[in-house]
């Protein structure tokens, strides 16, 4: 019981899953605050703690699906907190930086445009939970990457 508390935990977001509205939106923004807590953390332990926390979302969320009896259920916003870790790695902590990531983050894990739609549908369990919205991170951090740049 207490291992399904745990997991529900994680895999909602501390439970911002289960709230009515925006889920991944909701899960984004508690992504937001784990990277305001963690931004101290030098680029090479950010990225450790970001790569150790997509492992914990996959096996999270692949936990997640049983208990709620559903793939990839919204009620799981563990995959945008890791898609917005990633988006912001590599990345100095602004503030604007992490609003203007968010924004990125969230249009390509609406929009999923190819290949993260391609992977969406493809790779299923946990890791299809979470891989796409890696991706999106990814996206999102190119973009990052290019306004830094150019500013």
């Amino acid at each position: 019981m207490i291992v399904r508390k745990i997991i529900l935990f994680f895999a909602t977001g501390a439970g911002v899953g289960l709230l009515p509205g925006p889920k991944g939106t909701y899960g984004t923004a508690v992504g937001l605050l784990l990277y305001w807590a963690v931004h101290g953390l030098s680029p090479l332990h950010f990225f450790v703690f970001t790569l150790t926390f997509i492992f914990l979302a996959v096996w999270a969320a692949g936990l997640a699906e049983a208990i709620f009896q559903q793939a990839d259920s919204q009620k799981i916003v563990i995959d945008e907190i890791a898609g917005y870790l990633v988006t912001m790695s590599f990345v100095p902590f602004r503030w604007e930086y992490a609003l203007v990531g968010f924004v990125a983050f969230r249009l390509f894990d609406i929009l999923k445009p190819f290949p993260i739609s391609l992977l969406e549908r493809r790779v299923k369990g946990g890791w299809g939970v979470v891989m796409d919205d890696v991706l999106a991170g990814i996206f999102a951090n190119l973009v990052l990457q290019v306004i830094r740049h150019w500013t």
